[in-house]
């Protein structure tokens, strides 16, 4: 996987630009920072934080966020962007923070790229203080369920229905696109529940965004097919 984002790297950079991508733009980036909205919030780490974009949007709201990624191109990249900021190589797996670090620990699409997915949940709850927030955007189980195809179109290219197969089958897929060939991770919806509340945190917010502004042919194919999910977590304070 480490090998994938490498070589991917310089047209993921290119791809999202200042701003990111349509989708992150005007679906989640204002569904995420509604939730830290008139909040306070100390030490916040950015888990699988890509170039630094999030990071520094969370600087916009008053969180100043640690990055974390295990992309070197990606983690210069950020850094090159935002030299006051704080970016570290690491893997979501075992990372090298004290226990009760982050009052707000962040994974924003980085759910899908990860193989240890027990792992890495277990350490963004060990490194969350008590009463402290792990707030989660992730693709949908029924999305993920249907990315080897993903669209079904007819002969002109109108988009007809997006297919969903093999929901409970657990499974890596290699996608290319846009220049990008990296692997993402099915697992059904259950699967992230389950571990969340395996360590105890207490689930306190559900959505599932719709577009907010942009361009309404292209909002309308993520409002006709579940796309993203964003959840905030709560750890019990003790």
């Amino acid at each position: 996987m480490a090998d994938d984002w490498n070589r991917s790297a310089a047209a993921w950079i290119a791809g999202m630009g200042d701003h990111g991508d349509y989708a992150r733009r005007h679906i989640l980036d204002p569904a995420m920072l509604a939730r830290l909205d008139g909040r306070t919030f100390s030490s916040a780490l950015d888990v699988g934080c890509g170039e630094g974009r999030f990071c520094r949007l969370l600087r916009t709201c008053g969180v100043d966020a640690v990055g974390l990624d295990p992309t070197a191109a990606l983690i210069a990249e950020a850094r090159s962007r935002d030299p006051k900021g704080r970016y570290l190589r690491g893997r979501a797996e075992d990372m090298a923070f004290a226990s009760e670090s982050f009052d707000l620990v962040v994974s924003y699409l980085t759910l899908i790229d990860i193989p240890g997915l027990e792992a890495a949940i277990r350490e963004m709850n060990r490194v969350l203080t008590p009463g402290g927030t792990l707030l989660i955007a992730n693709l949908t189980s029924f999305n993920t369920a249907g990315m080897e195809t993903s669209w079904i179109t007819d002969e002109s290219g109108r988009h007809l229905h997006y297919p969903v197969d093999r929901y409970l089958e657990e499974r890596a897929c290699l996608l290319e696109f846009e220049g990008l060939s990296i692997e993402n991770w099915h697992r059904p919806l259950g699967t992230y529940m389950t571990l969340l509340l395996d360590q105890g945190l207490q689930l306190v917010y559900f959505s599932e965004p719709v577009p907010q502004g942009g361009d309404p042919e292209r909002g309308e194919r993520y409002r006709r097919a579940p796309w993203f999910l964003v959840m905030e977590w709560l750890k019990p304070a003790a």
